[in-house]
This record gives C-alpha cells, structure tokens and sequence, in this order.
C-alpha cells in the first residue's frame, strides 16, 4: 500500500521563485530515492476559517502565502530508506544527498514553522 508524507508551509511571497527552484532540486532527491509523485501546490483559493484555517496553522504573516505539498511513496519502507538518506546530513553526511543540504540548497521559508506527517491512505478513489 502507499504512503503519503503531507506538508503545509508558510513561504513569503517574494521567495515564490527561490521556493520553486529549492523544489524542483529537492523533489528531484524524492523521485530518484523512490517516490511516484510529488506535488507542490501555492495556495490560491485559501480561505480565513472562523476557528483555524491554513495560514493559522503555519502562523503565516501578511507578506507569505501557503504551499501545500504532498509525497507520495510505494509504501512505507522505501520512504524510511529515502529520509535516512535525505536527512543524513544532519547524522552521516559522508553517506546524505548534497542536495538536501540546507547549505547548499537553503529553505527559502520558515522550516520551524512547517508542519509535516506521514500517513497510510485509508479511502482512495481514482478514475479507471
């Protein structure tokens, strides 16, 4: 079965375009340890909730807008093997990709503030 890593991110708007580059690098790691998919979604259609909502969430200010990202994985196992490599630099950087390096490839976005999990599909409807 696949698992799904989700992410919601508060990224100031004037970093749009540092925010795509540091995607489409760090995505790249993804793809070639395994996922199937990445989506990186900048919000359009976010509303204010009366109790939470997105930008709450991340406790965005004015000038930032919301990316909402999704990996999807073949199962949960390839994608413990991935982040073990991904987040080696923090533990093993002889074995890390250096391009998951926050040196060479900074966040162009509060990290402190993203939130993240790992979850197991539990209903999926798809078209034939």
């Amino acid at each position: 079965m696949s698992y799904i890593d989700g992410y919601v991110i508060a990224v100031p708007a004037a970093n749009k375009d540092k925010f795509e580059a540091h995607a489409q690098l760090g995505d790249s790691v993804f793809i070639d340890l395994g996922a199937l998919r990445v989506m990186e979604c900048w919000a359009d259609d976010v509303p204010e909730g009366k109790q939470t909502d997105f930008r709450r969430a991340v406790q965005a200010t004015a000038d930032e807008e919301i990316v909402f990202s999704w990996v999807e994985w073949p199962d949960k196992a390839t994608r413990d093997a991935a982040y073990a490599i991904m987040t080696g630099w923090m533990t093993n950087p002889e074995t890390a990709d250096p391009r998951m390096d926050p040196v060479t490839n900074p966040m162009p976005f509060d990290g402190k503030r993203m939130i993240f999990g790992g979850f197991t599909p539990l209903v999926v409807l798809e078209r034939p």
